[in-house]
């Protein structure tokens, strides 16, 4: 008798030191993983806008913003469902998207809600399984697993995550993929046959520098944690409203980042004003968190917005104050400002600077009839910052804008 309890007591303990060891191995997995997800996420990959019509919606990027026609999916190719019109120009690519048919729900909801935006901000990783196992251990919503999608020129791995509002997030690990941009795309039926852009001058936008999301009140700090927690990005920078406000209204700003620091995200939210802060009208209007504007880095900004407004890009406007008052403080900054001042005062460029270097920046205004989604064009020059010193000048052009449109 003695003994079967003993063999019994053995048993239950060998088993449940083999459930230890396998929880501790799990925790240790777990841990592995999020060390190497931060590598895993490597940089922004295409960004995906639903909208009305794609067609004129990606024609008039590439009219207004110097894109070109690239890839296509649509009737044509087989997709019954969701036409995508994809423009690139050099390491930017846009996807518009639109339902074909009439009781599309998920994209009749969303266009109702929120019009014409940014749906999808899509990251190119590598260890796309380790990066979803993360994500679901922390608790992150996967809107769908790991699929993959192949075609003649091979295979890509996808999943898709749910971040703010309505926005998501595609992992995409292309591995050897040879084909124009994903699977079953095919080359735009204009690529390279558009005889109107071909007479239009090369804009030279780059590569995304960050792309900015608006939360409501209160939201800032739980979507920073869920980057932190869900795909292991850091605090880049951060502000508040003591030190971004105007007369009417503030801000408060955290910058996420991933480990290599090709992705920043800047995630906003209102502060207490006594008027409508810029980030609540979006709010309003958008009817959600959602992406407020993509920064677009550009080599030669001077160059980039000057053929930008020829081609009718319209951007906000600065006081001369702003370009006296910035002369005034160079006199006294270690800086020196390779570009003529006088360009950059006749294009409305702001200049934000510190002992180190500084950036150029301009902003677009709102690109559809809704103030939601708008560009911001930046040149960097040895500074890593967001144009803090601008946030004012940029809040109080913006402030312009909505005392016309009777929001402030």
């Amino acid at each position: 008798m003695d003994n079967d309890v003993n063999t019994h007591y053995l048993i239950r303990e060998e088993k449940n030191l083999l459930q230890r060891e396998e929880k501790e191995n799990r925790i240790f997995e777990l841990h592995l993983a999020a060390m190497t997800i931060g590598k895993s996420i490597q940089a922004f990959d295409h960004i995906t806008l639903w909208v009305g019509n794609a067609l004129q919606a990606s024609s008039w990027f590439c009219l207004r913003f110097g894109f070109e026609p690239y890839a296509y999916r649509g009737l044509e190719t087989g997709s019954r469902e969701v036409v995508s019109h994809v423009v690139k120009q050099n390491k930017v690519i846009f996807v518009f998207q639109s339902p074909l048919l009439p009781d599309n729900q998920e994209y009749g909801e969303h266009l109702v809600r929120h019009g014409d935006g940014v749906k999808d901000v899509a990251f190119s990783v590598n260890n796309i399984e380790h990066i979803v196992e993360q994500a679901k251990a922390k608790g992150g919503k996967i809107v769908k697993d790991i699929w993959t999608e192949t075609d003649e020129h091979g295979s890509v791995k996808m999943a898709c995550v749910q971040t703010y509002g309505d926005t998501t997030h595609t992992l995409v690990e292309r591995g050897d993929y040879a084909g124009l941009f994903l699977p079953n795309y095919h080359p735009h039926p204009l690529k390279n046959k558009d005889a109107l852009l071909e007479k239009l001058p090369e804009v030279k936008l780059d590569f995304i520098d960050h792309i900015v999301g608006n939360m409501p009140d209160n939201e800032m700090e739980n979507t920073t944690k869920w980057y932190e927690n869900t795909l292991q990005f850091h605090r880049f920078w951060s502000v508040d409203d003591s030190v971004i406000h105007t007369q009417y209204s503030s801000l408060r700003s955290i910058v996420v980042s991933n480990e290599q620091e090709t992705i920043k995200m800047p995630i906003n939210e209102p502060a207490s004003g006594s008027k409508k802060s810029q980030i609540q009208e979006y709010v309003d209007y958008y009817g959600s968190s959602g992406v407020q504007h993509i920064a677009l880095n550009t080599s030669d900004i001077l160059t980039s917005v000057t053929r930008l407004r020829e081609r009718g890009t319209q951007f906000l406007e600065v006081p001369s104050a702003y370009y006296t008052d910035l002369r005034e403080r160079l006199k006294h900054s270690k800086v020196q400002i390779v570009e003529d001042l006088s360009v950059i005062e006749k294009l409305h460029i702001l200049i934000d600077y510190d002992d180190n270097g500084y950036l150029l920046q301009i902003f677009t205004k709102p690109v559809q009839d809704r103030p939601t989604l708008f560009f911001e064009i930046i040149q960097r020059r040895n500074h890593s910052g967001f144009g803090i010193g601008n946030f004012k000048a940029l809040f109080e052009a913006i402030e312009r804008d909505q005392a016309a449109r009777g929001n402030l």
